[in-house]
């Protein structure tokens, strides 16, 4: 498999090589290339999924010692190495270095050959993309710092690669064939016939994002629709596009944390939807109760949110938990539903569209990665590649069942009488 071609190798590329072809002796799926900081390949020349690109001699050093999502994640943000072609398709390799256990005698050898490969100290700039919150794990104030180290990157640099209304949150696919625009329009009418909305009722998006739900339920469906936002640059573009579209008497995005709320200010439907994941196992009762005191007796809540796998348990830090969403965290399906069911709701549906975020994750990634220079513009070179791997990953996770995207149709229940349909025949016509 390798090929050392007519250069003379130095001690480094020796290692580096007999390191591959031991660590991935046993690995099935070899139809990818390595190419090592002088050119030189290891691998498939001809037609590789992909391409690992190692920076420097002290790469292998950097990615695999302690290797871990996180450990990868860093080596790669910080140009240790790089993916070319389809970087997708290199988590099922990235997996295999993390997961694959070694007998202890070659664990002991292979260790003593990264450590004869060059130390490189931690790039310059790590401290300027980690975030730094303080104070009580999902209070009001850690929280704000925790979204808006998200969502306030900048509006500019969301508008690259979502769709032209700016949903950031899964898509839905009726055929498979639709572009990115197409879909996220279909999601936003299917939650508006799953919640059955009617002119002149009154509709609550927690976490509304730049808009887009509540601008389509109050221009397609006549309904009173206020969202909430913690991030002002969303509150700001989302009422900018409201005003634009002549509907500001029935239709604001406010910047509100949803437990500010008043419950006297009933309204008839509420829907979450990619909120749900910053709110916290712990605070998942409290969640759930202030929504209950907001909606009316006898009205419709839609959670749609990722969960996390019941029997797949990661090894190890987060990669997206410290780099992407500080403080998130993905529950099971199950503890969701029990605590809901606690605070009195009754379960009406659940659907899971975990086809859909994988495919919506691939157009993102897609697109981000045609921005390139517009990207790393708006942001710098580090940033983009903590969302290009950030998104691919996600991707693969969804892909292969590590984690899943649920709606939950939840009725507040009126002496036993929902007054809700037999059947769910009208989501479809």
């Amino acid at each position: 498999m390798s090929n050392l071609g007519t250069s003379v190798p130095d001690s480094s590329i020796e290692i580096t090589f007999e390191i591959l072809e031991s660590l991935l002796a046993d690995y099935a799926r070899r139809d990818f290339a390595v190419r090592l900081w002088n050119g030189e390949i290891w691998g498939d020349r001809k037609r590789p999924r992909f391409t690992l690109v190692l920076k420097h001699p002290g790469s292998l050093r950097r990615m695999l010692i302690g290797a871990n999502e996180l450990t990868l994640g860093e080596a790669y943000i910080y140009d240790d190495f790089d993916i070319e072609g389809n970087i997708a398709a290199a988590f099922e390799f990235g997996e295999y270095l993390t997961a694959h256990e070694l007998e202890l005698m070659e664990k002991l050898r292979l260790a003593g050959l990264l450590l004869r490969l060059p130390h490189r100290d931690h790039h310059s700039g790590l401290r300027e993309v980690v975030p730094h919150l303080h104070g009580r794990l999902h209070s009001k104030h850690r929280d704000h710092d925790a979204v808006t180290y998200h969502y306030d990157l900048s509006n500019d640099f969301y508008q690259l690669w979502l769709d032209r209304r700016m949903m950031y949150s899964c898509a839905y696919f009726q055929t498979g064939e639709e572009d990115i625009d197409t879909a996220q329009e279909n999601k936003l009418d299917y939650i508006c016939r799953k919640l059955r909305l009617r002119a002149g009722e009154r509709l609550l998006d927690v976490g509304c994002g730049w808009g887009g739900l509540i601008l389509h339920a109050a221009q397609h469906y006549g309904v009173q629709a206020l969202g909430v936002t913690l991030s002002a640059p969303q509150a700001e573009l989302a009422q900018a596009r409201i005003h634009e579209a002549g509907v500001s008497d029935r239709c604001e995005a406010r910047v509100c944390d949803y437990r500010e709320l008043e419950p006297s200010f009933a309204f008839d439907k509420i829907v979450s939807v990619g909120m749900f994941e910053h709110v916290g196992e712990s605070r998942l009762p409290e969640y759930f109760e202030h929504v209950w005191k907001l909606l009316r007796t006898g009205g419709i809540f839609l959670n749609h949110g990722i969960a996390a796998s019941a029997v797949f348990k990661r090894k190890g830090p987060s990669f997206i938990d410290k780099y992407v969403f500080p403080d998130g965290e993905l529950v099971p399906l199950g503890i969701t539903i029990r605590i809901a069911e606690a605070c009195g709701f009754e379960v009406r549906d659940v659907e899971s569209l975990r086809e859909h975020y994988a495919r919506t994750l691939r157009y993102w990634g897609r697109r981000l990665e045609s921005r390139y220079e517009d990207a790393k513009r708006l942001t710098n070179e580090t940033v983009y590649r903590i969302w290009r791997i950030y998104m691919a990953g996600s991707a693969w996770a969804f892909a292969s069942g590590r984690v899943n995207l649920y709606q939950v149709l939840f009725s507040k229940p009126e002496g036993g009488q929902t007054h809700m349909p037999l059947t769910r025949a009208d989501w479809y016509s």
